[in-house]
């Protein structure tokens, strides 16, 4: 991510002075290697936060300040372009937030940004599981030369990092990934079986955790309709109120301890998506903490 001028979240007069005074931290990382359609998510962490700039602070669910919870953004970090180096960076720079117990937000990027964060987050808590909301398995082995790809993050998870995960939303995957959900007895809350009348797959898909979570959140796992910018817009997604109802679920039940918000690439002459996409952002705020 190049290092030219960027605003925190929410703007300067929120943010408190440093990691050490903080409860939330934000780490932007605008990593974007090998996309498999639209480009354009290696900017998604500036629109992001020059969105927020546009947000009420007051919740309107809870009538939470979501200003007041101590919010610090880091500067956006400088990778290598080479994919494991990178995500060894965003691991290093993630534990350095998270052994500090601190509530970790990492905005991207593509998917591949929540790799090296997970990482970091499952040495400092083993018992962490992770939910994953997304339009796709992201169950390749290895996609476009590399393992570490946006297409094989949750492999990764499975294989490598070897810690259990619910993926909510999925309606897109290669036959492979078919076979591998099959082999593994793996059971995804597929797009197609969400009953927009009843919650019950919430409940479902939290039960399915452990005590703690990390919430990675493509913003393809959402409906075109409510959120058009990203790279691979996939029909019949959630609802802007289906994710937050998700969102508030997990953080009652369960504890969040660090999530992400992926895959954003602004549409130009529309700030829909990037708004969204920060809104998103304050909901795991009041709900997650």
């Amino acid at each position: 991510m190049d290092q030219h001028s960027y605003i925190p979240f929410g703007g300067n007069e929120i943010q408190v002075p440093g990691i050490d005074t903080a409860r939330i931290v934000i780490l932007p990382i605008g990593y974007e290697n090998a996309p498999s359609y639209g480009t354009g998510s290696g900017k998604g962490p500036y629109h992001i936060l020059d969105a927020s700039l546009q947000l009420e602070s007051i919740d309107e669910e809870t009538l939470i300040d979501w200003s007041s919870l101590k919010i610090h953004t880091l500067a956006p970090l400088s990778l290598s372009n080479d994919p494991e180096k990178a995500v060894m960076a965003m691991q290093k720079a993630a534990a350095a937030i998270l052994s500090k117990r601190l509530f970790l937000l990492s905005i991207g990027g593509d998917h591949a940004i929540s790799i090296g964060p997970i990482m970091a987050a499952s040495k400092i808590h083993p018992d962490i599981g992770v939910l994953q909301v997304d339009a796709h398995l992201d169950l390749r082995e290895e996609w476009k030369g590399s393992k570490y790809n946006h297409a094989c993050v949750m492999r990764r998870v499975a294989e490598d990092i070897k810690i259990p995960f619910v993926q909510v939303g999925i309606r897109s995957f290669s036959q492979a990934e078919a076979d591998y959900i099959k082999r593994r007895n793996l059971k995804p809350v597929f797009a197609h079986d969400i009953d927009p009348g009843d919650h019950k797959w919430i409940n479902r898909a939290v039960n399915g955790l452990p005590e703690k979570v990390y919430l990675t959140i493509d913003l393809d796992g959402l409906d075109p309709s409510v959120l058009p910018g990203t790279g691979t817009p996939e029909p019949g997604g959630l609802s802007y109120r289906q994710l937050v109802d998700l969102i508030k679920t997990v953080g009652q039940k369960r504890k969040v301890v660090a999530a992400d918000i992926t895959e954003l690439s602004k549409i130009e002459g529309s700030h829909v998506s990037e708004f969204t996409a920060a809104k998103i952002a304050t909901k795991i705020f009041v709900y997650c903490l």
